[in-house]
């Protein structure tokens, strides 16, 4: 029996050509006509005046954070219920995490929690907004649209604009989502997306920063190139990063774009069939989508009531191996993590709930309906042998 696997890039567009042709023509490192079509087709497709190719979302977002004045101290409000790297990304710079809970209908940052956090913990002093507990300086809000669905990012912008903060998004599992018909990637003042080789599309890893703003997109691409001053003396004006994409991985990201659209009608109609499978089983809730997105569907998630559905998410996930089939849970709330331990103790139920209930399902997007259809019957066939069990 083969196995079935959680997320793998599908490469099935001009992948092949376009590599060649970088080796043909010996543009293989980070200087090469592709990398510039790359950040061309990211401008296009989300709107913004600047796209910025970085070698991974994590290197992109540690950017966002210094393009946007982000300072050593400083506080960053940011979505516990995350993979690890903004988190990450927000203490390159020096700054500390504030965690926000999620809401439990679309698991995703509770504005009403930031709103919470600002009105009842935070003060203003001296144009800025302090933390009364840190007596940090409040600079920046970093919503994290998890999973190819957005954050209900209105609420959150008209907070920005109440309290002078920036807001940066991490769209890195959201390509392709919509939020109100505006595009996930362009609400805020900077956003960045990721091109791992598990996400909508791959370069087999890589970045990119997006903004409107002319400085700070001229800023990104200094620091991502080592922050050279002179174009022939290796004279550098502050400290910078390797962060730069090479033409190879930029050939891999612009044939994918090619496919992008594809890419998110496979994945929204891998969600369709695996609600019309589960979505009657009792003790397990599929995703959903909010009445004001359009979600990507990136990584499809159930989650599994222990109690209802007879075994918990975990036992499930251990089904589901047996049978060749690979699931994963969420991440660890990062307020939860070790790495974490010195960041002053949140409290985010939602979320470590989410994290005990939620098992990720294969989505890939090249996932067959048969593939898809013995993924649904083993978890039926777990429900059933509950069942069986109790009778």
């Amino acid at each position: 029996m083969k196995e079935i696997p959680l997320c793998v890039p599908h490469l099935g567009g001009n992948e092949t050509r376009y590599l060649s042709e970088c080796v043909a023509t010996n543009f293989v490192s980070s200087v090469g006509p592709f990398v510039d079509r790359f950040e061309a087709s990211f401008v296009e497709r989300i709107g913004t005046r600047f796209a910025v190719a970085a070698v991974n979302g994590t290197s992109a977002l540690h950017v966002a954070l210094l393009v946007a004045g982000v300072e050593r101290d400083d506080e960053v409000l940011i979505s516990t219920l995350t993979f690890i790297a903004p988190v990450n990304a927000i203490r390159y710079v020096g700054a500390w995490p504030v965690f926000i809970d999620a809401e439990p209908a679309y698991w995703q940052m509770d504005v009403r929690r930031v709103a919470e956090f600002l009105e009842r913990s935070c003060e203003r002093r001296r144009g800025e907004v302090r933390n009364r507990a840190t007596g940090r300086r409040v600079r920046a809000l970093l919503p994290v649209h998890i999973l190819g669905h957005p954050v209900d990012i209105d609420p959150l912008l008209a907070l920005g604009k109440e309290y002078g903060l920036l807001v940066i998004e991490d769209a890195t599992e959201s390509l392709g989502a919509r939020y109100k018909d505006r595009v996930v990637g362009h609400l805020g003042d900077v956003a960045c997306f990721s091109f791992n080789g598990n996400k909508l599309i791959t370069s087999g890893g890589g970045g990119m920063l997006v903004t409107d703003r002319e400085d700070w997109g001229t800023r990104a691409r200094y620091l991502t190139t080592q922050a050279k001053d002179d174009p022939i003396e290796f004279v550098h004006g502050t400290v910078g990063y390797n962060y730069r994409l090479t033409n190879l991985q930029a050939a891999v990201g612009c044939a994918q774009m090619e496919r992008l659209d594809d890419h998110i009608a496979a994945k929204r109609r891998i969600a369709e069939r695996y609600t019309a499978g589960l979505g009657d089983l009792p003790g397990l809730s599929p995703m959903v989508q909010a009445p004001w997105a359009f979600s990507a569907y990136w990584m499809y998630t159930i989650l599994v009531d222990e109690r209802r559905f007879g075994m918990s998410s975990r036992a499930l996930l251990r089904k589901l191996d047996q049978a060749r089939i690979q699931s994963r849970p969420l991440w660890q709330p990062a307020h939860l993590s070790p790495s974490q331990k010195d960041v002053p103790r949140a409290d985010c139920p939602v979320a470590e709930q989410l994290n005990s209930d939620a098992l990720s399902l294969p989505c890939s997007v090249g996932l067959t309906d048969a593939d898809q259809d013995r993924v649904v019957e083993t978890i039926r066939a777990a429900a059933r042998g509950v069942e069986k069990r109790e009778a």
